[in-house]
């Protein structure tokens, strides 16, 4: 396990504070994106970023906001790498995160358990609005790739899911 000095701990939670663009009732923190701070010399550092899926177009973005960040906390050198492995999962977001997508109007997406474990038995997408999981698919995409966009057949109110990865 590789510690974190103070400073890199007062960084990540000024780069995990960054909205996301996409998203932005979430933190790049509660997205669980944001993989890794390191102070890499005198005014520098580097931030490592796993896309929530490879050709997610919200990475710039990211990036940039990122940077802009850290400079206004004083940091003049920021380098943001992007990292693939490990793969993002929608394991990665926090349960803060969950929950404030519910409260913004998106189902969040189901756990999906440990890696070659047994997979829960959660089928149902549950209605953000109204609880019911009674709900029905009305497109694979919503607004952006990662969300499909449903309706609950018991309010009629419709709603994004965020889809699992």
């Amino acid at each position: 396990m590789v510690t974190r000095t103070a400073l890199e701990e007062e960084l990540s939670r000024v780069a995990g504070s960054v909205p996301d663009p996409e998203l932005p009732v979430l933190t790049l923190e509660e997205l669980g994106v944001v993989r890794g701070v390191h102070v890499t010399g005198t005014g520098r550092v580097e931030v490592t970023l796993t896309p929530t899926y490879t050709g997610c177009p919200a990475i710039e973005a990211m990036s940039s906001d990122i940077e802009r960040a850290l400079h206004d906390h004083g940091v003049p050198e920021v380098s943001v790498v992007t990292v693939l492995a490990p793969a993002w999962s929608t394991d990665d977001i926090s349960e803060e995160g969950r929950r404030k997508l519910t409260e913004f109007g998106i189902a969040p997406p189901r756990p999906q358990g440990p890696a070659g474990g047994p997979v829960p038995l959660t089928l149902a997408i549950r209605c953000p609005h109204c609880g019911s999981t009674d709900t029905e698919l009305l497109s694979r995409f919503s607004s952006t790739a990662c969300k499909a966009l449903r309706r609950c057949t018991a309010c009629l109110e419709p709603f994004d899911h965020f889809k699992e990865l």
